[in-house]
């Protein structure tokens, strides 16, 4: 093993970029910007001058460094062939190929970022000491990542852990994302969580302090439930059964050790994972029904760790 690993998570917006020890420590971090003209085409290179010029800085040869992982904003399969990025420009292409060559050689290996955040934070994170973790991510949208034995569960096409579009309700008028109805995205992401809040102020006529929000935030509605807001407490519960159902079809079928909340939203604390964790329990097939939660702990850093962690797997 040698002693240097790279790890970068793409974005939409930008690129976050970390420089490891093989032995999981993080010596430097930092972004570029990511550049979307012309189908993305300048995206990798971007990333590869970047990497060279902080080796270069840092005195590190190509030969010290182990590999380069990425975390990339849509469905990888097992091969490093990108199945379409939407955000980013990009068809469909072998990236862990292109990336290598790039580099100069040294080896590629490419995931779903969602995935690969779960990895981070299953080696460096709130699952540290499992190998069998479900992470959630609550931010603009909802992902998950599941690891099982340690490694990613990234699926045929690489769409495993895609539990934000969980159909919830089937008579939903409002179209996701993804052009289906009812996904668990529109309800549980800080969007989602926002919606749901203006339709039950809507058609709920009780005070609320609420009412005097500027802005409807998620967080607005976390606030006024520590409170004891009558309708944001509503709101929260209908969070965490919403949460707490789709989680027990995944207890049910990888039965992890942790899930572990992440995202935006997870910055509320534990009144989400309380609410949540209590319908898990309610729901879940009874042998899987302890399962802990956890919040994550390296917010915006779990891809570029989960990154270099898939590196050290291969």
């Amino acid at each position: 093993m040698k002693k240097y690993a790279l790890g970068v998570d793409i974005g939409g917006t930008t690129i976050k970029m970390g420089l490891f020890t093989t032995e999981g420590k993080l010596l430097e971090k930092w972004e570029i910007k990511t550049r979307t003209q012309q189908d993305g085409s300048f995206i990798l290179s971007d990333i590869a001058v970047s990497a060279k010029n902080k080796l270069k800085e840092k005195g590190i040869e190509l030969e010290g460094v182990e590999g380069i992982g990425m975390g990339v904003p849509g469905p990888v399969d097992e091969h490093g062939t990108v199945l379409r990025c939407v955000n980013l420009g990009w068809g469909v292409f072998n990236v862990e190929d292109a990336m290598s060559e790039l580099m100069g050689g040294i080896r590629a290996q490419a995931g779903n970022d969602a995935n690969v955040a779960a990895l981070g934070e299953m080696w460096k994170g709130g699952g540290e000491g499992y190998q069998n973790v479900v992470m959630v991510t609550l931010g603009t949208g909802v992902g998950g990542g599941i690891i099982v034995n340690g490694k990613i569960v990234a699926g045929a096409d690489g769409a495993g852990g895609e539990i934000g579009h969980f159909q919830m309700k089937k008579d939903e008028t409002e179209i996701c994302g993804c052009g289906k109805r009812g996904c668990l995205e529109q309800y549980a992401s800080a969007r989602g969580i926002a919606r749901m809040g203006r339709l039950k102020l809507e058609a709920d006529q009780r005070e609320s302090v609420l009412r005097d929000a500027e802005t409807l935030t998620a967080k607005a509605i976390f606030d006024a439930a520590r409170q004891k807001d009558e309708v944001a407490l509503e709101l929260v519960e209908e969070l965490g059964e919403m949460l707490g159902t789709a989680l027990s079809f995944i207890g049910s079928v990888t039965n992890p050790e942790v899930f572990v909340i992440g995202g935006g939203v997870s910055k509320a604390g534990t009144i989400v994972t309380d609410v949540i964790q209590k319908y898990y329990e309610k729901y879940a097939f009874h042998a899987a029904a302890k399962t802990p939660f956890a919040l994550a702990k390296l917010g915006n850093d779990a891809g570029i760790y989960g990154s270099v962690k898939m590196i050290l797997q291969v």
